[in-house]
């Protein structure tokens, strides 16, 4: 059976015209109990923004509907260059097509994958999906964290509107959309996958200016230049724990790494940062033995499919504003859990994000200028400091 190369069933393998690469992602999350995700969408238009990771000279798209109760019917997908906000840019649109055809029906709990699109990608330049959605999708799959501005249609299929009029609301959040892959060059290496929460997802960085962490780290691995290229996907969650899942931040990171980790196309390493949610959100767990045990079975879980791990140091918080999530007892915990990341030579490499944003002259507190005014999540400033703290060596 003859493949040409834009439709070789390849994940991540190799050969002469390069390979599918992950350069954008977004982990799905269960709709809230009322607004946008709850209310869903119906004969309406979604217009989304992506800002990829790496160049490629084709795309295709991955839509999840993972927490639907219902198959999702996607009538019609476009992707274009983002000219500004809701705006694209001419002669760039092309059509989205799954299995040859327009429309696509995704049974409850699946994914779907698009067909190549013949359209070039480069790193830092943005892309626009617009979505038609024929009838009532009943409530959403969604990301709610985007730090990025969509759009939301009158009545109809708009996903070929250039001027972006037709998208008169607009919302945070992206819907449906997954991730987008990228056919990269045969010498790109792989893509790096942050698990996490809030601070991994950007939670309070500048919106619409992609200054999440990861962001800055897939600046970083550009500067180095041809030969140590690697992707960067963003699977953080806000809220998210490692141990319990909640209605609003997600199912728990062990129950979502096989979707939102594992299965990102050209996965090569994993780096977790979470744990402070489980010490500091209610029912609080204050037994650091669990949350490393937790710990030890992402770690076991990300090497039997090949990958290498790293463990993220749980950043400072005391004096948080969120009430009753900073205890002494939940500073011991964060201290115990730190120790053992540092110490246990359980993980393939260590990235010492508490020591990159805590302050030298109160160390249990995130230091002034990285701290966005929770006294928890970093500023841009801090996510950029954090993005420094990885040492590039270890992907090599």
């Amino acid at each position: 059976m003859h493949h040409d190369d834009m439709s070789s069933p390849v994940n991540s393998t190799r050969h002469k015209n390069g390979h599918w690469i992950g350069t954008w992602s977004a982990s799905p999350q269960q709709p809230h109990g009322e607004g946008v995700s709850h209310r869903g969408f119906n004969n309406e238009t979604v217009r989304m923004i992506v800002h990829p990771h790496l160049s490629g000279k084709a795309i295709r798209l991955k839509f999840s509907n993972a927490f639907g109760e219902n198959p999702l019917t996607i009538g019609k997908v476009t992707v274009a260059k983002t000219k500004k906000g809701s705006h694209i840019r001419p002669g760039t649109l092309r059509d989205v097509t799954f299995g040859g055809t327009e429309s696509i029906t995704v049974p409850a709990g699946a994914r779907a994958l698009s067909d190549p699109v013949k359209l070039p990608v480069s790193y830092g330049e943005d892309l626009t999906v617009s979505v038609y959605f024929p009838g009532e999708t009943g409530p959403s799959t969604w990301h709610r964290l985007s730090r990025q501005t969509s759009y939301i249609s009158i009545s109809g299929d708009h996903t070929a509107e250039l001027n972006g009029v037709a998208y008169k609301t607009e919302v945070e959040g992206w819907f449906y959309l997954e991730a987008v892959d990228v056919l990269a060059q045969p010498s790109v290496k792989g893509a790096i996958v942050t698990l996490g929460d809030s601070i991994t997802d950007g939670h309070s960085s500048t919106l619409n200016a992609n200054h999440r962490w990861p962001d800055y780290l897939a600046e970083r691995i550009q500067r180095q230049g041809k030969g140590r290229q690697y992707s960067v996907l963003n699977s953080g969650i806000s809220g998210n724990k490692i141990l319990r899942d909640s209605p609003v931040y997600g199912v728990n990171a062990l129950a979502r790494l096989d979707r939102d980790v594992l299965t990102q196309s050209g996965a090569t390493h994993v780096i977790l940062l979470e744990g402070i949610n489980d010490i500091g959100h209610e029912p609080h767990t204050f037994d650091a033995n669990k949350i490393i045990a937790g710990m030890k079975q992402i770690v076991d879980q990300v090497h039997a499919s090949g990958l290498k791990v790293y463990g993220g140091t749980l950043t400072p918080f005391e004096g948080t504003t969120i009430e009753g999530y900073y205890t002494e007892e939940g500073e011991q915990t964060r201290q115990e859990v730190n120790r053992w990341i540092r110490t246990g030579g359980y993980f393939d490499g260590v990235i010492d994000f508490d020591k990159a944003l805590r302050d030298p002259e109160n160390p249990l507190r995130l230091k002034p200028e990285f701290d966005s005014g929770d006294h928890l999540h970093p500023n841009d400033k801090g996510y950029k400091a954090m993005a420094e703290a990885v040492n590039l060596s270890l992907f090599k």
